[in-house]
């Protein structure tokens, strides 16, 4: 087995890291300089930094607020949100980000994976996938992706998205269910599974971890390479050396 990532995930509106439910409900947790600063310190092996409602609100990744974080971190620190072209792209790299995340993006235009992929080197690029569950007989996909911060369904299979973004250059995969998101009910152990099976990149597993076990259960039986949470670090329910301790225990492969 490959080392396994345990990645805290930032959701920042309005210059603070909010956390909510299904994407919804945001409530603030902290600072996102001082809350960079402590995962790094905590043993993070990455970070990752969602501007959530960049899309939404038609608007460029806040760089201010990106740039902050990045004079801090030192760990690999992906940024998403409102990234729509190359020169976006660009913006954030001179910043010192080392990886962009891309969904709403990707979704309307595929092109744009392969000619990010093309300026920019595949470990540059992250493809964020959102999905949500249908229930039998209503006409849509069972795992459906979604974009603009979940509130449009799209139509498209979540496995065949990800085999596409595979094919177009993407060497890896955020999997968020907007379903868990937020719940601290477990991941989408269906969806994660069914999208890490079906690509050879690296998937991580995004939406619903609330203890310790979920992070065993997300690798194990969802087949992810990498467990990304945001409430348990968030709210201090759990720690990222009390993570990777735990999965160590249990015979998962982690840098401690």
């Amino acid at each position: 087995m490959k080392e396994i990532k345990v990645i805290p995930c930032l959701d920042v509106k309005d210059g603070r890291v909010v956390k909510g439910v299904q994407f919804v409900n945001l409530r603030d947790a902290r600072d996102p300089v001082e809350a960079a600063e402590a995962y790094c310190r905590q043993g993070a092996d990455e970070l990752v930094f969602l501007d959530i409602m960049a899309t939404v609100e038609n608007r460029k990744t806040r760089l201010e607020w990106v740039k902050k974080v990045a004079e801090k971190a030192t760990v690999p620190f992906a940024v998403g949100g409102g990234i729509r072209n190359l020169e976006d792209m660009e913006d954030l790299f001179k910043l010192g980000v080392d990886k962009v995340s891309i969904n709403t993006a990707a979704v309307k235009n595929p092109k744009l994976i392969t000619a990010a992929v093309k300026k920019f080197g595949k470990n540059k690029l992250v493809i964020a996938i959102d999905g949500k569950k249908n229930p039998p007989g209503s006409g849509k996909p069972r795992l459906e992706v979604v974009v603009k911060s979940g509130e449009e369904g799209t139509g498209i299979d979540i496995v065949k998205w990800a085999k596409e973004v595979e094919k177009l250059g993407a060497a890896e995969i955020l999997l968020t269910s907007k379903d868990a998101d937020g719940t601290k009910a477990g991941y989408d152990l269906e969806m994660t599974k069914a999208v890490a099976e079906a690509v050879k990149i690296p998937v991580t597993a995004s939406g619903g971890a609330g203890t310790l076990e979920h992070l065993y259960e997300g690798i194990v039986i969802g087949k992810a390479s990498a467990v990304l949470a945001a409430s348990i670090f968030h709210f201090g329910e759990i720690s990222i050396p009390e993570a990777k301790k735990y999965l160590k225990e249990k015979g998962i492969k982690v840098r401690l």
